[in-house]
């Protein structure tokens, strides 16, 4: 599928988000204004048991043609909902993020912006390079995002600062190659993919970003997905001996 030239697609995976949705989609769309940019947003709703969907149809009218919603029956994965927006996108650059405002829509023209100046293939905002950080984590948060990392990087021996994050910019290529090969549905998705974009030999760069928890809301991240994220590193490492 080509992708529309100047068009940034943003996959925005939602559930039980009836606080930080209007809010996330206010302030892209600002964003987007400010800076002139041309975007559409694909909002993949899981079914949630708060008022996520009845908000999100009426920000997909509100917004029209520029928001488009993919409703499914129920919490499918977060891997699997990037894949399902993608297969819907139509942007040359394609935008993944979190909605639960722990992204700061500010960073997307900075992303923008490094793409543009080194013509790479992917940029991430990344929390432990210079300029980045964390508000608002505990210290077992921090540890396991740390060793999280640490792990991948001994492991897999791919060398990037922030393997977990989830706000980055993509060339529609390499997602296109890509993304279909990922085998984690869940959270490990994020690291899953970095991997195997640096295995293919695509130009990775990141910009610095401050992760801020989210206020409203209660937090999707537990025991299972830590279990989910070891065996996709045992998985990953187990393939790149044939490489």
């Amino acid at each position: 599928m080509v992708g529309q030239a100047g068009l940034y697609s943003i996959i925005l995976p939602v559930y039980n988000e009836e606080e930080n949705l209007p809010i996330v989609t206010y302030h892209l769309f600002k964003v987007a204004r400010k800076n002139d940019l041309k975007i559409e947003l694909i909002v993949v709703e899981d079914n949630s048991t708060d008022r996520t969907r009845e908000l999100a149809l009426a920000l997909e009218k509100f917004y029209s043609p520029h928001v488009k919603l993919i409703l499914r029956p129920g919490k499918m994965g977060l891997g699997s909902a990037y894949q399902a927006a993608f297969a819907e996108s139509k942007g040359d650059r394609v935008i993944i993020m979190d909605a639960d405002m722990s992204h700061d829509p500010k960073a997307i023209p900075s992303m923008i912006a490094k793409m543009a100046e080194t013509n790479c293939d992917v940029v991430f905002g990344s929390r432990y390079c210079e300029g980045g950080g964390i508000e608002g984590w505990n210290f077992f948060r921090k540890l396991t995002s740390r060793v999280a990392n640490f792990l991948t990087t001994e492991v897999l021996r791919v060398e990037v600062s922030d393997f977990t994050g989830s706000f980055r910019l993509y060339k529609r290529e390499v997602l296109e190659r890509l993304i279909g090969r990922v085998e984690n549905k869940g959270y490990g998705f994020q690291m899953e993919m970095i991997v195997r974009t640096s295995w293919a030999g695509y130009k990775v760069e990141e910009v610095p970003i401050v992760f801020v928890d989210r206020v409203l809301g209660a937090s999707k991240f537990g025991p299972g997905e830590v279990k989910a994220f070891l065996r996709s590193i045992w998985n990953l490492f187990i393939t790149s001996r044939d490489l």
